[in-house]
């Protein structure tokens, strides 16, 4: 579709959609055991708090409003123009449902516009071929084929509407060209991105996850994995793995050449006077005398590069797994529990709605998080300030989360499973309303940061401390929890530099290996440096 001018315009403007409420800073202690003095909210105040972090900049569009829309389309262009609907709606189908143009060129060239009538196959006919034809001579199931056919023209040629991509979705998204954010929730429960239409992933930007997605699927990591832990055949070539044993290595066949671990040299040549079956001699010497440092090298920064992308992953998928299964309680509290928890406290459902709010917090929490990950991974190394920066951003961010989680997993159970009700329930809403506005303003500030490119942070080439005045301006508020989950991830993240010097290599922009200086194609994937 051609959407980029209105891409272009989009980007420009005000931001946030789910994050659009608010802006007060996060006040009180922030402890785990500290207690949550928050006002309370009553039920009409939440609905309407709710309804306004939801607005919309999109329209999702059932078969019927999509037929209602496009029949609105083709009568206005019959009525202005003063011809037939069929006619509209072929002009409407050639000038890609665009009633503005289709009233432009013919205004600006009648003649011309009428010549583009879709005309009978026969060159002696000039009949037009329209919605009234097709109905006076096919059958059933060519009319009904020829209007699925007009539907599917009138979303994938219009540049505003686009199908929902979940598999199985007929929905269709009309999209309001301007708005900031390009995430979609289709009535199907499906999220997705308008501009790239992969899942919604703000506040990563379109080119990352590309770029994510892609070394997610890419041969790259293997290629990191055999060269982090295997050693070629010195005779076949074929990549060998140990995992335990001594250092005598056997080929498989129909190589079975005999080597040794260590030097790959032949076996014949070892024994006793080597070092035996556990040690050689050989290697520790020419160790010592520089043979091995270029392949020991691009081992160790394989490895390095390995366990930092493992690291990223293995935590991005975490969290994936954690929103669906979220995504599951939400379900099963709509569909049951929340009905047997207004019987149980004795309060109509229209009351117990901050419970779904948190749960709908927590899943987009959830996503969000997510997508930190891979944005984490992007960030350049050299960016000591920044990276610091964002880990205590995500670390605070994900500590809200994680007590938001437990609160309305753990302590809503307490009172699922009561047999009266309790005395203390209000309190749970005070408690669970709170943490859910808490956590809210929390990635509020996390995706700002990020959407902003961290610029409260100045570039660095050198390690160093956030300042706290940067910290503060951000956050709102000060924190004390959730820092040694953030130091946690800073140490776990530092260690793709470890034993490597960083002025004397470069990162693979495509598989992210660390090659050396010298290279001009990386090691990894051949990917010419730039």
């Amino acid at each position: 579709m051609d959407s980029e001018d209105d891409m272009l315009d989009a980007n420009d403007s005000a931001d946030d959609d789910f994050y659009s409420g608010g802006e007060a800073g996060l006040g009180g202690s922030d402890d785990g055991d500290a207690d949550y003095d928050f006002a309370d909210h009553d039920s009409d105040d939440s609905a309407e708090l709710l309804s306004h972090r939801q607005q919309q900049n999109y329209s999702i569009l059932s078969e019927a409003d999509i037929q209602q829309r496009q029949e609105d389309d083709i009568n206005r262009v019959s009525t202005v123009l003063s011809i037939s609907k069929s006619e509209a709606c072929v002009l409407l189908r050639n000038y890609n449902w665009s009633v503005s143009k289709v009233h432009d060129e013919w205004f600006a060239d009648e003649e011309h516009v009428r010549c583009l009538m879709l005309r009978c196959p026969d060159p002696s006919c000039t009949a037009a071929v329209g919605q009234d034809m097709i109905n006076s001579l096919a059958d059933d199931e060519d009319r009904e084929k020829y209007g699925r056919y007009l539907r599917r023209s009138y979303i994938e040629d219009n540049r505003k509407t686009k199908w929902c991509p979940a598999p199985g979705c007929e929905y269709a998204v009309e999209f309001v060209m301007g708005s900031g954010s390009y995430d979609v929730n289709c009535n199907c429960s499906y999220g997705f991105c308008w501009n790239c239409t992969e899942e919604a992933h703000r506040p990563v930007d379109c080119a990352t996850v590309s770029k994510w997605i892609l070394k997610n699927s890419a041969e790259s990591e293997n290629m990191n994995w055999i060269l982090a832990n295997s050693k070629p055949c010195p005779k076949c070539k074929r990549p060998i793995e140990k995992n335990q044993g001594c250092m005598h290595i056997t080929c498989t066949p129909p190589c079975k050449f005999e080597f040794c671990w260590l030097c790959l040299g032949p076996w014949s040549e070892h024994g006793e006077r080597t070092g035996g079956f556990y040690a050689c001699n050989r290697y520790e010497a020419a160790r010592q005398e520089g043979a091995y440092d270029e392949s020991e090298r691009r081992r160790e920064m394989a490895k390095n590069s390995l366990e930092r992308y493992t690291h990223y992953y293995e935590r991005w998928a975490a969290n994936q797994s954690s929103r669906q299964k979220a995504l599951g309680d939400l379900l099963s509290l709509q569909n049951d529990k929340l009905e047997k928890l207004s019987d149980i406290q004795s309060q109509p459902e229209s009351q117990l709605k901050f419970i779904i709010e948190a749960w709908l917090q927590i899943v987009e929490c959830r996503r969000v998080l997510k997508w930190t990950y891979a944005y984490g991974f992007y960030l350049p190394e050299h960016e000591h300030a920044k990276r610091q920066f964002f880990e205590y951003l995500q670390g605070e961010a994900e500590s809200g989360l994680e007590r938001l989680h437990q609160c309305a997993e753990k302590e809503l159970q307490v009172y699922l499973e009561a047999e009266s009700p309790s005395k203390d329930f209000n309190d749970f809403r005070t408690k669970l309303a709170g943490l859910t506005s808490v956590t809210r303003n929390y990635f509020e500030n996390l995706v700002r940061a990020l959407e902003t490119g961290l610029n409260d942070v100045g570039p660095s080439t050198s390690h160093g401390t956030c300042s706290k005045s940067a910290t503060s301006k951000s956050l709102g508020s000060k924190s004390k929890s959730s820092k040694s989950r953030a130091s946690s991830t800073s140490s776990k993240t530092g260690g793709s530099s470890r034993g490597v010097d960083e002025s004397n290599i470069w990162t693979c922009d495509q598989c992210t290996y660390a090659n050396p200086r010298s290279a001009r194609n990386c090691q990894a994937c051949n990917n010419q440096h730039r």
